[in-house]
């Protein structure tokens, strides 16, 4: 196995991020749904909103009993959002998490960490249109056959908006609305490509060419 393999856990497909030692973090292959990051219209961080709730709670508890004891609960680093300095919370414990600023722009999408320290004059809300890492972070819903955005943990500009990867691939530093967005029902449902390490045995399935968490 390797980093960039697709996996199949549980109900979804996956696509390997990382791999240290026995442990091999892996995040949706799609966007598997579609949710507000927070269910209030007010100051939040990840480690209050009910998105971390939902992926710890209701979508966890999809996995089974044989399932569940392969996914590892870590610690998770909320760094303060580089551009604005907003506080993005304290450090949580999740099995199920969602990806921060810097480990889509630095680690598992290309290396575009000049382009995060060290922004362009009076750059603000988008990080960067021509980024060639943007395709990397593409991701569909539902056989779309165009990307839509999702989420990801960080805290926009302030602390009612949350960091997201646009349709493109950039990444909406600024943030989009926790709560409130364009839906008729007011809240602004972005995708969700949930994230998880887990501890597995891989093996290979004739089927489809994936491998398969055993």
């Amino acid at each position: 196995m390797q980093i960039g393999d697709k996996i199949v856990f549980g109900e979804y497909e996956w696509r390997v991020l990382d791999i240290q030692g026995d442990n091999t973090l892996i995040i949706t292959e799609y966007i598997i749904e579609q949710r507000s990051y927070n269910d209030a219209n007010k100051d939040i961080t990840w480690a209050d909103c009910s998105l971390r709730k939902y992926l710890n709670g209701e979508f966890y508890e999809k996995f089974s009993e044989a399932e569940k004891s392969k996914i590892l609960s870590v610690e998770i680093k909320n760094e303060n959002n580089q551009w604005y300095g907003t506080n993005c919370g304290e450090d949580t414990n999740d099995k199920i998490f969602l990806l921060s600023i810097e480990e889509v722009s630095c680690k598992y999408f290309g290396d575009s960490s000049s382009l995060l320290y060290s922004p362009k004059k009076n750059q603000i809300y988008w990080f960067e249109k021509k980024d060639v890492n943007n395709e990397k972070r593409i991701a569909r819903y539902e056989g779309e056959s165009w990307g839509s955005w999702w989420w990801l943990r960080s805290m926009g500009r302030n602390n009612i908006k949350a960091v997201y990867i646009h349709g493109n691939g950039d990444i909406g530093i600024q943030g989009n609305n926790a709560f409130y967005g364009n839906k008729s029902d007011g809240k602004c449902c972005g995708g969700v490509r949930p994230t998880l390490w887990t501890k597995m045995k891989i093996t290979m399935e004739n089927t489809k060419s994936t491998n398969r968490i055993s």
